[in-house]
């Protein structure tokens, strides 16, 4: 049986009614990592033999969803992409690898990353570049590309991964998948490897926003050991999947996100959605988000600040790597430490947190951008006085070239200009199918556009009701790439 086209609903449908086992969906899905995996290089570990067979009435089914190479899974190698973490087996299962696990999920290994989820184009993985499977010759997104990728290429039906400033919706987007990031403190990130912390939010890719609601109905719970953990679980109503029109819904269309940066080919196919949004009897609203323009800046002094203070802990003395170059004193240890076995990409946010954070331009600087959030935010209220739901691109660009921005930071970071406001609000954001556009370049290539949608926080079953009505009623979740069809 070919699984690679259906849905996470379907296939445990399929379980459930025994038309097909869940050992015959494992092998599947375990032959096709063989066949491909070496074209599209998504996994840094396969537990080749972490198969269960269980009760098939579990709300999984024991069914195979994959996981973004920052969460904690016991005895399960748990890298973040970095020499640093190399041999780091955890003894313990993150909160929602467990949740998943009560409810019936086989995992069958780990997906490669940006190392600690920092990027935007899974290039600084200290193991693989991962490669987008719309085109081989191109990045899948970021910092969550191996996740995006292996279900894009039907190497998974579902994947996990966090999103801190786009890094679920970005890479869902280029490789052409729906990607869900609920509302920050939703899904607890109690044993996920933090890069920071006031940000990072786990969420999935699936190829449905149905399974992308299924997984979020298992995955949301308050966690005591999380502080910021919401109180509470959100049941999603099954009613939402019956809507087939927009109509009483005002969808927003932000001025500010149709302006700078975006390429032509991006503009159209947003264009394209809002017709079809009215179509389906939405009243569409320009609105303004003046703060948006200071979004990027922000974002690049709060997180790293809060990276400098996470990464702290990797010494190469309690765990991960220590260093055997020469030393003569503790202060040389560390700083061996960690010059040689962080990146390029980790040792700049690493350094611009730190100085961002010191006596001098602490007030300069964080204070400052602090302050810019809380302005962004309330932008947002503002918008949610007047609209139900946000619109925008997910990226400015298609995907890019594998090597094309990775000597040019600022380039590379300015691929989440749209994600990064929604992210420094805490809001639910979702990248859903929209069509196609011809990249800019010399190899003229067709590659997946996606629409982002925004709610207010905590609004998630708002959020997925208007994109499962968006999503149904196009037919570009149905597409797949060519290289890797059976």
């Amino acid at each position: 049986m070919n699984f690679k086209d259906l849905s996470l609903e379907e296939i445990i449908a399929k379980i459930k009614s025994g038309e097909t086992s869940q050992k015959e969906v494992w092998d599947y899905f375990a032959n096709r990592i063989k066949k491909y995996d070496e074209k599209v290089q998504a996994y840094n570990f396969v537990n080749e033999n972490g198969f269960i067979e269980a009760d098939i009435n579990s709300p999984l089914a024991w069914v195979s969803v994959w996981v973004k190479d920052i969460f904690c899974e016991k005895w399960i190698p748990t890298t973040c992409a970095s020499k640093m973490l190399e041999n780091f087996v955890p003894p313990y299962d993150s909160t929602v690898i467990k949740n998943l696990k009560t409810a019936g999920m086989n995992s069958l290994g780990k997906l490669n990353m940006d190392e600690f989820a920092m990027g935007s184009t899974s290039e600084s993985s200290a193991f693989r570049k991962t490669k987008n499977p719309w085109g081989i010759n191109r990045i899948p997104g970021g910092s969550s590309g191996g996740s995006a990728a292996a279900v894009a290429a039907g190497l998974a039906p579902a994947s996990l991964g966090t999103d801190t400033g786009g890094s679920i919706r970005q890479p869902a987007s280029m490789c052409g998948i729906v990607g869900f990031k609920p509302s920050y403190g939703r899904n607890s990130r109690f044993w996920v490897m933090a890069m920071a912390s006031s940000l990072d939010c786990p969420g999935t890719f699936t190829k449905t926003v149905k399974d992308a609601g299924l997984l979020y109905d298992i995955m949301n719970w308050y966690d005591e050991k999380e502080d910021t953990s919401i109180e509470g679980k959100q049941t999603i109503n099954p009613s939402i999947w019956d809507k087939k029109d927009l109509k009483w819904y005002k969808i927003g269309l932000p001025k500010e996100y149709m302006e700078e940066w975006l390429d032509e080919g991006v503009r159209k196919v947003i264009l394209e959605s809002v017709e079809k949004m009215k179509e389906l009897w939405a009243e569409i609203v320009d609105i303004s988000l003046p703060m948006t323009k200071y979004a990027i800046a922000t974002y690049y002094i709060l997180m790293p600040a809060e990276v400098s203070t996470n990464l702290a802990r990797y010494d190469g003395i309690r765990y991960g790597h220590n260093s055997t170059l020469p030393h003569e004193n503790l202060e040389e240890v560390y700083q061996n430490n960690r010059w040689e076995w962080f990146g390029d990409e980790a040792q700049r946010r690493i350094i611009l947190g730190s100085y961002v954070l010191s006596a001098w331009f602490y007030d300069a600087y964080y204070k400052k951008a602090s302050q810019v959030r809380t302005l962004i935010r309330e932008d947002f209220d503002k918008a949610f006085t007047q609209v139900d739901a946000i619109i925008s691109p997910v990226s400015p660009n298609v995907a890019w070239k594998i090597g094309e921005k990775i000597d040019d930071p600022l380039k590379m970071y300015l691929s989440d200009a749209y994600t990064i406001p929604a992210s420094l609000a805490g809001l639910p954001g979702i990248s859903v199918p929209a069509g196609f556009a011809i990249s800019e370049d010399a190899e003229k290539e067709e590659l997946p556009v996606w629409l982002h949608i925004l709610t207010p926080q905590f609004e998630e079953e708002r959020l997925l009701e208007i994109a499962h009505v968006f999503e149904t009623s196009t037919p570009y979740s149905k597409i797949s790439p060519k290289w890797f069809e059976d």
